[in-house]
């Protein structure tokens, strides 16, 4: 699919209270491991976890709180009107708050799936795909460095080009993007970065 826009995105609109209060909030909980794809934690080998640390190392905890939403949701809204997609949306999953130390990091990836979700018992998310992802980045910048994120606009006539949307280092910016769009974020090589992430559902294109 090709798209005039890859991302699109809001600088500092999340006001420094409000990550604060994220930021509190998810210190206070037990974090786990991150996983990659349908991994499951009470199933990994030491192996596995071991090579799934390979492509991904950080920390999370899930959240789905009614007034995270509240703050998040109008603009992926309005970028999704803004950047001309136009994608069909109707449930956003739970968010993931994500602690990046030094030395963590997160490689090439994706956020969508092959197949839309098989949860009979779920109608919010049962038959429905990851269509557009989000990231607010929490940290004040002068917290710490690396951890950028980089998009790879691969398949597209430019190539294989990471690039990196400086804009949204700063605290409280917010980034939306589909779900297919490649990204990574790159090793944090001082200090804590902690963003926020979130997939929003909807059924398969037509």
């Amino acid at each position: 699919m090709n798209l005039k826009w890859y991302y699109w995105y809001f600088q500092s609109v999340i006001p420094e209270r409000i990550c604060d209060d994220i930021i509190r909030y998810g210190k206070e909980q037990e974090k786990e491991t991150a996983l990659t794809g349908n991994a499951s934690k009470d199933k990994l080998t030491k192996l596995e976890l071991k090579n799934i640390q390979k492509k991904r190392k950080s920390d999370v905890v899930w959240m789905d709180d009614r007034w995270i939403y509240n703050e998040i949701q109008p603009y992926i809204h309005q970028a999704n009107a803004s950047a001309g997609w136009n994608f069909d949306w109707d449930f956003s999953e739970s968010c993931q708050f994500t602690e990046y130390k030094k030395g963590q990091f997160y490689d090439w990836h994706c956020d969508s799936n092959e197949e839309p979700y098989n949860s009979p018992d779920n109608a919010n998310t049962h038959g429905k795909l990851r269509k557009l992802s989000m990231t607010v980045s929490l940290t004040d910048p002068d917290e710490y460095e690396g951890g950028d994120l980089e998009f790879d606009f691969r398949n597209t006539d430019e190539g294989s080009q990471p690039r990196v949307c400086e804009e949204i280092r700063k605290k409280g910016s917010v980034i939306v993007f589909p779900s297919f769009v490649w990204h990574r974020v790159k090793p944090v090589t001082k200090g804590i970065r902690n963003s926020l992430v979130c997939w929003n559902l909807g059924y398969p294109y037509r």
